[in-house]
């Protein structure tokens, strides 16, 4: 494995700490600073608002510089924010550092899917980015546990010291193990797009739209039914709230089994795979409605939620830059797309429980939005298939 690739995962794993860790650390943030729960809150929102914004904005003023130069700036910009946080004097600073650390979210996993699979042979791309977005996927295993942990021993400060030595370690092993001109589009292939105008061209491609839309409507499903998973668990399944942590790492052990597996599955055949995940998650989700009064089933699919969940994400991030011609921008769309699908699902579901449907509805809700992905990705397949004489003419070239 490319060390530079290592030195990506370890990024994505910093950027994942500091998404997940503050929900652990809410109580004592709140308590530190006299504000309310709600206002503590806003450390969450306005984390994952500046995450869709700045995989746009960023990624398009940086168009035109080196993508290794990209990635270290914004590696730099993650440790100033979690710095920031950690030293925060007050509420309003502390909200300022979550927002500048989340800005390099989005362009980071964007950009960096670019280079990770430029680190790798053509046939490995998928699994390429399913290695970088690994150091996520155990961030979301490990990522509340570790805040309360740490908030619990030593503060809640600490643990954004640590997240920021993590990026520390990160910002080293991108300057070291990232080939300069690692993310360029090699000499045999059409020069990928970089000024702005040329990027915003890439979204020409009906193809490009059709894999947005499945990446959103495929998260905001998910995401639906995840946001409410703790009501389900202690309201339906009759866990104790103490059972809901260990509840969530099932989950995470999923994501991280399901995005290595999604990756080799999409360097196979990476249209079926896509299919395949997204249709995998709308049974488990109506399935889990069925069952959530079944402890047993409950942890069994939670498990699969997260598998079938994440098993789509590396195919997507490279069929999305697949048809925009490596072009940044489209890339960090895709994390924008996730973003906006995860807001969307969670009103959704919030809608269904306020109407009195209980607390199974967000999983019916899901799976609902997660059938109308599998059908918009089996459009794009189909769309995608090459014609007969396409087929024919490719046939006497080889």
């Amino acid at each position: 494995m490319p060390r530079g690739l290592v030195a990506l995962a370890v990024g994505g794993f910093g950027i994942g700490l500091t998404e997940f860790l503050i929900a652990g650390l809410l109580p004592q943030v709140a308590a530190s600073f006299a504000v309310s729960e709600a206002a503590a809150g806003r450390l969450i929102s306005g984390y994952a608002l500046s995450v869709a914004v700045g995989a746009i904005a960023l990624t398009a003023a940086t168009a035109r510089l080196p993508r290794k130069h990209v990635l270290v700036g914004l590696v730099v910009l993650f440790v100033l924010g979690n710095l920031l946080s950690a030293i925060a004097p007050s509420y309003p600073v502390m909200l300022l550092g979550r927002i500048v650390a989340a800005l390099c979210h989005g362009s980071f996993f964007g950009i960096g899917s670019l280079v990770a699979r430029s680190l790798v042979a053509p046939e490995r791309k998928s699994r390429a980015v399913a290695v970088m977005f690994a150091g996520l996927t155990v961030a979301n295993v490990l990522g509340v546990p570790f805040g309360a942990l740490v908030g619990e021993r030593w503060g809640w400060r600490a643990a954004f010291w640590a997240v920021t030595v993590v990026g520390l370690l990160a910002l080293a092993g991108i300057v070291a193990f990232v080939p300069r001109r690692a993310g360029q589009t090699p000499p045999t292939e059409p020069a990928a797009p970089t000024g702005l105008r040329a990027q915003l061209g890439a979204f020409r491609s009906g193809q490009v739209w059709l894999t947005l839309a499945a990446t959103a409507l495929g998260y905001g499903g998910m995401f639906g039914a995840f946001s409410y998973i703790a009501y389900t668990f202690t309201e339906v399944g009759g866990f104790s709230s103490a059972d809901v942590a260990w509840l969530l790492m099932v989950y995470g052990v999923g994501l991280v089994v399901g995005n290595l597996v999604g990756g080799r599955a999409a360097d196979q055949d990476r249209d079926r795979a896509l299919v395949l995940a997204l249709a995998g998650l709308t049974v488990t989700l109506a399935v889990f409605g069925l069952l959530a009064t079944s402890a047993t089933a409950s942890v069994v699919l939670v498990f699969l939620m997260g598998v079938f969940g994440f098993a789509g994400v590396p195919g997507m991030i490279t069929r999305v830059t697949d048809y925009a011609h490596g072009a940044a921008l489209a890339a960090s769309a895709n994390v924008s797309a996730s973003n906006i699908g995860n807001a969307l699902g969670a009103w959704a579901g919030g809608l269904a429980i306020t109407a009195g449907l209980g607390y199974t509805a967000p999983l019916y809700v899901g799976a609902g939005i997660v059938l109308t992905s599998v059908l918009v990705m089996t459009v794009a397949a189909h769309r995608a298939r090459p014609t007969g004489r396409q087929a024919r003419e490719s046939a006497v070239r080889r």
